[in-house]
């Protein structure tokens, strides 16, 4: 179990879809999917039928591009302090 959080930084194990994002401002960005990779702020946590969590991506300057519900073993928590395994 990862325990991911609310605020946690995460980064998805594997390609998410376009049809599973919504997108902010379509036309500014223009994305047609997230690589592997790509890092998130994981902004809401569901608990009904699972655990399900709200990622929001940005830029550099903060500014939302997309974001997606996606499930606990598609997400990578990042850790910026050493972690004891």
């Amino acid at each position: 179990m990862k325990n991911i959080q609310i605020l946690d930084t995460v980064a998805i194990i594997h390609p998410v879809s376009l049809e599973r994002l919504t997108l902010v401002e379509p036309e500014q960005f223009g994305i047609e999917g997230l690589p592997s990779g790509q890092v998130g702020t994981v902004v809401e946590v569901y608990e009904q039928d699972g655990k399900h969590y709200l990622v929001e991506f940005s830029d550099h300057q903060g500014r939302e591009y997309a974001m997606a519900i996606l499930q606990e073993d598609e997400l990578l928590v990042l850790h910026y302090e050493l972690q004891v395994a």
